[in-house]
């Protein structure tokens, strides 16, 4: 599985980051495509926002990670 992992570096918080989740899930991708594709559709006012990318937030558009999904019981 696929998962997007969002990246913001500033001087208040450091380096932080986290999966991307909507209601408490993390969003998951069969494919890494698929994963990146999600992440400019949603995430890709990013890269045209320079206010975002500087101090104070920080932000990056979220990168597809290789996620392990474990099941147990």
């Amino acid at each position: 599985m696929w998962g997007l992992m969002f990246v913001s570096d500033n001087r208040l918080d450091g380096h932080r980051a986290h999966l991307v989740c909507e209601n408490l899930v993390p969003v998951l991708f069969a494919t890494r495509q698929a994963a990146r594709s999600f992440a400019d559709e949603k995430f890709g006012y990013i890269r045209n926002r320079p206010d975002l990318r500087a101090e104070p937030h920080g932000w990056r558009i979220p990168r597809a990670v290789k996620v392990r999904v474990e099941a147990s019981s």
